[in-house]
């Protein structure tokens, strides 16, 4: 009967503990220095074994308590491991929208997505960010809100901006729209920058240099709306926005045609992409050909 309780103790013990907290404590010599203590003491007849296993489980207890709570925050961390990030995506060809645990609004666009630990919105708020996300911040001036991507940090505590950073891309982006953000390079040591409404900051990826200039913030947030606009973009970068917004693959057979550069603006649900094309080709720089999904241009 003793060793059947025993090997109960020990189960309790060991489903309750992590090892590496066990390693620290020494269950058998502390229940010995316990019982010798009582036993020294306290003599007791042969009635009291009953007793004397009840002092046992109290003693086994106790101390599964208190290793317990000095091991409660690891056992968290350990937790949240095990559960691992959510993971948010926008498929190429369509855009998706959310809130987050705090919040916070999102809107990621074709080809886009986020991730961020299940803890977040308690004792933290990162977000790590591929592609392009626009983000209304909800307040909280106890926990700021921050993005990464793999080139760009942003820190702020209440905005609207928009952030663009696809591997694709020699250039990261981010446009302020409403609050103030501050913002670094992730692979260059830099101090922070500080942007205002109506500013952009773009960040040469391979230097980590950040250029920041007035801008047309509604432009750059209008893909929200389902609109897709060409401010005097380059085609080579035209072609990216094509490719994901459409889900479709374009080959250019002529490379000149990288550097032209177009104006223009499209609605998503109202016009096809023979019809962006076709816009494209209007101006007399470029020809294509569409077959299934698959665009070359001449």
């Amino acid at each position: 009967m003793i060793d059947k309780k025993k090997h109960i103790e020990e189960e309790l013990w060991f489903s309750s503990v992590s090892k590496e907290a066990l390693a620290k404590y020494d269950k058998d010599a502390a229940f010995a220095a316990f019982r010798q203590r009582i036993v020294s003491s306290q003599p007791q007849p042969e009635t009291s074994v009953r007793h004397l296993s009840w002092l046992k489980y109290a003693a086994a207890i106790v101390a599964v308590i208190i290793v317990g709570f000095f091991s409660y925050k690891g056992g968290q961390s350990q937790l949240e491991a095990a559960l691992g990030d959510i993971v948010v995506e926008a498929p190429q060809g369509s855009r998706s929208e959310m809130t987050l645990p705090d919040g916070t609004k999102v809107w990621l666009n074709a080809g886009s997505r986020i991730s961020y630990s299940q803890a977040f919105g308690y004792s933290i708020r990162l977000i790590k960010l591929e592609g392009e996300g626009y983000f209304e911040v909800a307040h909280n001036e106890r926990l700021p809100f921050s993005v990464e991507s793999e080139n760009v940090r942003v820190k702020v505590l209440g905005t609207k901006f928009n952030f663009r950073d696809y591997p694709t891309d020699a250039e990261a982006t981010i446009s302020l729209a409403e609050g103030s953000v501050a913002m670094n390079s992730m692979k260059h040591t830099s101090p922070d920058e500080l942007l205002k409404p109506g500013q952009r900051a773009v960040v040469n990826k391979q230097t980590g240099k950040i250029k920041i200039g007035t801008y047309e913030v509604a432009n750059a947030i209008q893909w929200t709306n389902g609109q897709l606009i060409f401010d005097g973009e380059p085609l080579r970068d035209i072609i990216k926005d094509l490719e994901r917004c459409y889900n479709v693959q374009i080959i250019v057979k002529n490379t000149a045609l990288y550097n032209l550069h177009f104006y223009g603006t499209f609605v998503r649900q109202e016009q096809s992409l023979r019809e962006v094309l076709d816009a494209l080709a209007a101006t007399g720089k470029i020809r294509y050909e569409l077959k299934d999904k698959k665009i070359t241009l001449y």
